[in-house]
Parts: structure tokens; sequence; C-alpha cells
């Protein structure tokens, strides 16, 4: 049983899901061509196993995973591949990309879609079905999901947690799921149960959403090894850590996996995926995700192809709203989203939100900010208990041995928090990820020169 229905620190944001909450999910499209990167995941870049001119079809496997933590990249549509090249993506940043002629047809493969019997699947078959149709973790990280569930001491596992919080503001594409298709996720999460025999299945999810409580209740009702367990409304509740804090009352490193403490974590869109693979054999080319904000005018939970155009799903829904000015889009809600570079980039597999906004609410703050007022908030409500007052007080003198060894800012999630309630206006979390990226690229850099 839980510890507590919440986790220590967090902040409380303001919702911000209304009015796309009430939306159900709405199948888009795509129009345009189709722009997929080989790296949507955690890990080695997937390879290329097509090239300039083949023929493809909806479903089709077109880049496979190239080493141990990496994920293979399916079709998300029928066509022609137009070119295989460096197109910018979500992060601002060039990677290569398989550019297909979406001819608009969205012809299968057809070796997916019938409900087979998995009954008699192995352990190896239903990871070897999860790997082959390229899920990773839909949260955001973007983990690949066959990886994580294949740990080493499978015996071990105590928890499997459905991450069904979804604490950003502005998102509710996970809401929707759990309340259109609350059975499909519990079939999904009974099948990884199956996998980790000594196992409890956890369907988390954050008393604001009590329509999905209840759905997610009565899809479950009957399953003895399934509870869902409602809880209290705080960011960021749907953290990794903070479930595992509430759920199994322990707390780890940055440097451990859930699995070292007895768990594992999925979101309900992963989950909900894993249920396609395993029972009909489907792949993973379409994302959930919520178009919202203030600048957009019909907000909207939609079912998409991944690869589709972000200009082209904000002039889906309607475009800019009457009487607004397109200020700022973030990939992501406003606590963890960054600023798109371009809209010009295609939605990937981990892509769980488009927030647009009249405002720009970091610029204002930059020409609010003053010194530290040493009020010691950051440190009351940051979730891993860090110094964020300390940390950044390392960073701009350049003392990366205390930041690192001393104050553990690698243990940093970026959630936020820190800057959503510091008075002097300081850019908290964004100098945080800057020098954590700094820090890894060292690290890198020294790995690689040891070879």
């Amino acid at each position: 049983m839980p510890v507590k229905d919440s986790f220590r620190g967090g902040v409380h944001p303001k919702g911000l899901k209304d009015p796309q909450s009430k939306r159900p999910l709405r199948v888009y499209e795509a129009v345009g061509d189709i722009v997929l990167p080989l790296s949507q995941h955690i890990g080695k870049p997937a390879k290329p196993i097509v090239k300039k001119g083949d023929p493809v079809l909806t479903g089709q496997l077109i880049a496979e995973a190239d080493g141990f933590i990496s994920a293979n990249v399916i079709s998300s549509c029928s066509g022609k591949v137009k070119a295989i090249e460096k197109r910018r993506t979500i992060a601002g940043t060039m990677q290569e990309c398989i550019v297909i002629e979406n001819d608009g047809q969205f012809t299968e493969t057809g070796s997916f879609g019938k409900r087979e019997d998995y009954s008699g699947f192995s352990r190896d078959e239903i990871i070897a079905r999860v790997k082959a149709a390229g899920i990773v973790g839909l949260g955001g990280a973007g983990f690949p999901t066959h990886v994580k569930l294949a740990p080493k001491e499978p015996d071990k596992i105590k928890y499997v947690i459905a991450n069904g919080a979804e604490c950003e503001p502005c998102l509710t594409g996970n809401d929707r799921l759990m309340r259109e298709r609350p059975e499909e996720i519990v079939e999904g999460l009974r099948i990884i149960l199956s996998l980790f025999p000594n196992a409890e299945g956890v369907i988390a999810v954050e008393k604001n959403k009590p329509e999905a409580i209840e759905a997610m209740r009565k899809a479950s009702e009957g399953e003895e090894r399934i509870r869902v367990l409602p809880l209290k409304t705080k960011y960021p509740q749907g953290g990794e850590r903070s479930l595992i804090s509430v759920i199994a009352g322990v707390d780890f490193p940055i440097t451990a996996l859930p699995a070292d403490v007895g768990c594992i974590v999925d979101n309900v869109g992963t989950i909900y995926a894993v249920q396609r693979a395993v029972a009909f054999n489907e792949p993973l080319f379409r994302c959930v995700l919520t178009v919202s904000g203030d600048a957009v005018k019909e907000p909207a939970n939609l079912i998409v192809r991944n690869g589709t155009s972000i200009s082209e799903l904000l002039e889906a829904c309607g475009g800019v709203n009457d009487g607004k000015t397109l200020k700022k889009v973030l990939a992501g809600g406003p606590m963890m989203g960054f600023a798109f570079a371009s809209l010009d980039v295609p939605a990937v597999k981990t892509t769980n939100g488009v927030t647009v906004f009249a405002e720009d609410a970091c610029e204002k703050a930059e020409k609010q900010e003053t010194a530290c007022l040493h009020c010691g908030r950051c440190t009351t409500v940051c979730p891993q208990g860090l110094l964020p007052q300390l940390m950044a007080d390392a960073v701009y003198i350049g003392d990366l041995e205390r930041y690192e060894k001393k104050l553990y800012g690698l243990e940093c999630i970026a959630c936020g928090s820190c800057t959503y309630v510091c008075p002097a206006k300081r850019p908290l979390t964004q100098t945080f990820k800057e020098k954590k990226a700094e820090i890894m690229a060292l690290k890198r850099l020294a790995a690689g020169g040891k070879k």
C-alpha cells in the first residue's frame, strides 16, 4: 500500500486543462509529407533500411534499432521515400530523417489489425513484439520500452505503475485516453504484469480527473493484481521518482533505474501501445497529443501520425485565435515544455502536446529578474530535495565540481518548480538544464578520449 498520496515538495500551478479536457480524441490524417527522425528515443539512432525512391506502406519498418538501447522507426503513411537527409526537429537540432511523400491513401501492410490469441506467448515473444513495434516511453522521455520490460531480475519487480497522472498543465491527451480506451489500457497492463509474476499493477491518476479514475476502476473490476490509486493534484506528481516515492515508499539516486527498487513505470499511452502491439501486432506509428493554449482557436486532443508537421496540426485546430498574436509555441506544456525554433518540424512518438501562447511568460520574467532574495522557496518545493539557490551560485562562479559532486546538480529533473516559485524571477531550471547538458557533453568527450 502507498505510504502517502503525494511526494515531498512540488507546486500547484493552474491546470489550464479546459476546454480541451472536454474534447474527445479526434483522428487527424496528415496531408503533407511525413518526416520521421531516426532518433525519436533515448539511445542510438535507428538505421535506415530503405532508400530514396522506395515505395512504403503504413506500418512498414523503415529503420531498425541499431544497438541495445535503440528503437525501430515505422512508416506512418503509404507513399514513396522522398529523401533521407538532415531536417530540423522539435528540439531545434538538425537530425537525419526519412522523408516520405505521403500519397494520402494510408495503405497498410496487412500484417496487423486482427486480434490474436497471445495467451500462449512466452516472455521473450511478448518483448519481441514490443521491440518490433518500436514502442518507447510516451510520457516524454522516450526510453525504449522493450529494454525497460527486460530487467535482469524480473522476479524482484514489486510494482508495475501505469502513469496516468498527467500533472503537466494544459495537457489532456492521457486523460481522454483513459476515459475512452480504459479496457485496452487495463489489458495492456495485464500483458506487462504477465512478465513480472510477483508484481502488483497500480494505475496512478491525479484526483482532478474523476472521469478517468472512474473509467479505469470500472475497467479493472475483478482484476486481482490491478488497483487504481487516486493521487493528490500536485506538480510534478507524474514524475517517475515522485510516483515511486508514493507507491513504493522509496527514494533512489538518478544513477539508479526504477527496476533497481522493484518498480516499472510506464505512461498509460505506452501501455495502450503495448496492448496494440501484442494483441493486434500493430506497430507504433501514431501518437496522442493535445493542442491547447490561449492563442489557438480550437483546442483539441488529436490522434496523429508520427511525422506530421506541427504547422499542419495548428492549422487543423483552426489556426491562431481571433484577436490574438502568436507569441510562443511549446512542445509539451508550460512547466517542462520547450519552445519551438520553427513550426515546420514533425510530431514524433514522444510529442504529447503543442501549447500555443499569445504572451511569452519567460520574456516577461527576464525583465523582472533581480538578485536572489534568499527566501528558500526553491529548496522547499524541489521534489528531489536539492538546493537550487546554491546550485545556481555554483554555476555562476563556474564551479562544476561543487555543482555535480557536492550539490548533486545532475539529480535535477528539470521540472521547473523552483523557477515557478522564485520571487526574484531567476531562470533556475533553464540554468540547470544548460549546465547538465554541458557536463554530460564533457563526460562523453572524456569517455571518447579514453578510447
